[in-house]
């Protein structure tokens, strides 16, 4: 018969082993390492049920009256455009910190508020205050797709997100001015419609606040990470 010093030793090794086949048997986590470290996340469902509503909340407020600020703190140009606004840099970094959802009504709610201001106390159409949160709120889906596949799929969605802003803008303004409606003026022939709505391609001009938003993420993550979102 063994000694107990020998069975709590065997029992020992056996508990250790024990363990070893159990890590074997967890899934890998390879892959992981070659996303963007601040952008490293579960999935945007799992994301919500880890964050409490009221964060949820509280995040989507703060945010959007930042979007507004941005969007009413703006550069004036000749219409269509009317103005640049300084709002793309925080909704396209809202979108990887944190759960789209949230980064969408932030967005939507913000963009509307503070183009409704811009309306009421500059002039233009109103349709404008919806036409900011349709061309605005699905970017921030565009560009939560991306964030967990590296930097590079994440500028590239930031820029096919500019590019959508600027169609979702020349599409339905070319129609307004060729319908005259919504305070586009008289009607006027698809041609005459077209080269009137066309100054909108200078949206594009949106894609300088790409860097700006990479940067607020790197500076903003730790942040998110702590309430629960990264």
């Amino acid at each position: 018969m063994s000694p107990p010093s020998f069975r709590r030793e065997d029992a020992c090794n056996k508990s250790l082993i024990d363990l070893l086949i159990r890590l074997q048997s967890l899934p890998t986590t390879k892959g992981m390492s070659e996303l963007p470290q601040d952008t490293q996340a579960p999935s945007a469902t799992m994301q919500v049920a880890r964050v409490g509503t009221s964060v949820r909340l509280a995040l989507t407020a703060v945010f959007a009256a930042l979007i507004a600020v941005g969007t009413i703190f703006s550069i004036p140009l000749p219409p269509p455009l009317f103005e640049i606004t300084w709002a793309p840099a925080i909704y396209l970094a809202l979108a990887l910190l944190s759960d789209q959802w949230t980064a969408f009504s932030a967005t939507a709610i913000g963009s509307f508020l503070g183009e409704a201001y811009n309306v009421a106390t500059r002039g233009g159409p109103p349709i404008y205050a919806v036409g900011m949160v349709w061309a605005r709120a699905p970017e921030v889906l565009i560009v939560a797709w991306a964030r967990r596949r590296g930097w590079k799929a994440i500028t590239a969605a930031m820029v096919l997100a500019t590019i959508f802003e600027t169609v979702a803008f020349l599409i339905p303004d070319w129609a307004f001015y060729t319908y005259g409606v919504f305070g586009y003026g008289s009607p006027v022939d698809v041609l005459t419609g077209f080269y009137t709505a066309l100054p909108d391609v200078f949206t594009m001009v949106d894609i300088v606040f790409i860097p700006i938003a990479l940067v607020l993420v790197r500076a903003a993550a730790p942040a998110f990470r702590r309430l629960g979102f990264a």
